[in-house]
């Protein structure tokens, strides 16, 4: 599972557009019991190896559906998904890669309201942690199904910690800026040869998001107005980066990461052993099994700030999330396919087990189906703790995550040395931006 940061900024430039779907967006429902037959179009984001195991999940949902036939378009993201709907056109069922545009989701009628298929067929939403729970409605409007769960931690190379002198990660900040100091190789000309860390926050999955639940950073108020500026974890948060990112050097670290491997090849940096300590989801660990089999590795929560130890063993959580478009062709058959795939517990270990997510639902967790090795359970015990957290869901979908982006890439690249101000300028423009999109 991805989160495809990458065409988030082209997401959001779409979902600014496609706030009027196509299609009718009665969600009316059948009376329970009806037997559901018809085809089902369904479009989702998995590519290679883990599009099959989508395949394998439909094959078995239709063995128990003998009536509902289900064409599948893989390769799909938000992008292409959003302008189908907008256009009139697009999947019965859609799986988004993305939790951050469920408040677009659900405020522009996009995906239909799902509160009277829940209710008529009596879907307990208790099987859901409440993370989950929170980001897949809006404002008390349920659009989304959670289709299993990305979950953030820590990834250390053990040869190159050995051969440093360490045996165990670092489980502070300060901890972690020594080993990535310590780490790193450089040539005689300084050149970046190996990271201990790379403190950029536009790094593979080293990104603010991923980051801010470390650091007890708060995105929004009560209110959906940015609270940015006026937490100063963030400041405490974007200093630490950019100390290291002065101690590397900006430049060297921007060439150093120019020259390095697709995030979703074999040539990832981290199993090239090219990163010593790196951030990433639970699905790097099929990646590596898969793409960097005798790469020696070890998984753990990531560090946290001196004095919130308490706080350590958390993280952040996402997932992709299933949903009915507003102008599908065969919405009860696409319910059941939603149903089936979001809360069979067959399905979900048998997918989780295969595609290295974390299912979504209780009963999975606790499935003795479910393998967990050392690896996998880190992010297992990173998502059942209770300060795990997710960025919140608002209407104008991403934007305030994609705006925060753009000011963190400035400000350690050297712009914005006043960063109290930056931050408060940054809230205005969040603000503003919010404000449009409701």
């Amino acid at each position: 599972m991805k989160t495809r940061s990458l065409l988030a900024a082209a997401t959001a430039l779409l979902i600014t557009t496609a706030c009027t779907p196509g299609g009718s967006t009665d969600t009316a429902v059948a009376p329970a019991g009806q037997d559901v037959s018809g085809t089902v179009e369904f479009w989702h984001f998995f590519t290679g190896r883990e599009a099959k195991s989508i395949e394998d999940a439909v094959a078995a949902f239709k063995a128990t559906h003998p009536k509902i036939e289900v064409k599948i378009t893989a390769g799909q993201d938000d992008t292409k998904m959003l302008q189908a709907i907008s256009a009139g056109k697009g999947p019965d069922v859609g799986l988004s890669y993305s939790t951050d545009i469920v408040g677009k989701f659900c405020a522009s009628a996009a995906w239909r309201d799902l509160k009277p298929y829940v209710e008529r067929d009596k879907v307990d939403l208790g099987q859901f942690p409440d993370t989950v729970r929170s980001y897949t409605e809006y404002r008390g409007k349920r659009c989304a199904m959670p289709f299993l769960a990305d979950v953030y931690g820590l990834y250390f190379n053990k040869k190159l910690l050995a051969d440093a002198g360490y045996t165990t990660p670092p489980k502070t900040m300060a901890e972690l800026a020594d080993m990535a100091k310590k780490l790193t190789k450089r040539a005689p000309d300084g050149t970046i040869e190996v990271a201990g860390f790379v403190p950029l926050l536009n790094f593979y999955e080293n990104v603010p998001s991923h980051m801010a639940p470390v650091w007890n950073a708060q995105w929004l108020t009560a209110e959906e107005k940015s609270a940015i500026g006026g937490d100063a974890q963030w400041q405490e948060m974007l200093k630490w980066h950019k100390d290291l990112v002065d101690w590397f050097g900006h430049d060297n670290l921007t060439k150093f990461t120019s020259g390095l491997g697709d995030e979703w090849s074999a040539d990832n940096a981290f199993q090239q052993g090219k990163v010593a300590i790196a951030v990433d989801g639970e699905y790097r660990v099929a990646f590596l099994r898969e793409q960097a089999p005798n790469v020696e590795f070890g998984t753990a929560p990531l560090p946290v700030p001196d004095g919130q130890q308490e706080r350590y063993g958390a993280g952040y959580v996402t997932g992709n999330i299933a949903g009915i478009s507003a102008n599908a062709k065969n919405p009860e058959a696409a319910w059941e396919l939603v149903r089936y795939l979001t809360t069979n517990t067959d399905s979900i270990v048998s997918l989780s087990n295969a595609i290295k997510n974390v299912p979504s639902t209780r009963d999975a967790l606790k499935s003795d189906k479910l393998e967990a090795d050392p690896h996998f359970k880190t992010f297992l015990d990173i998502f059942a703790h209770p300060k795990t957290a997710t960025t919140p869901p608002n209407a104008s979908g991403p934007k305030y995550v994609e705006l925060t982006q753009e000011f963190v890439n400035a400000y350690l690249g050297g712009s914005h040395p006043d960063l109290k101000q930056g931050l408060a300028d940054l809230d205005t423009r969040i603000n503003q931006a919010l404000e449009l999109g409701r």
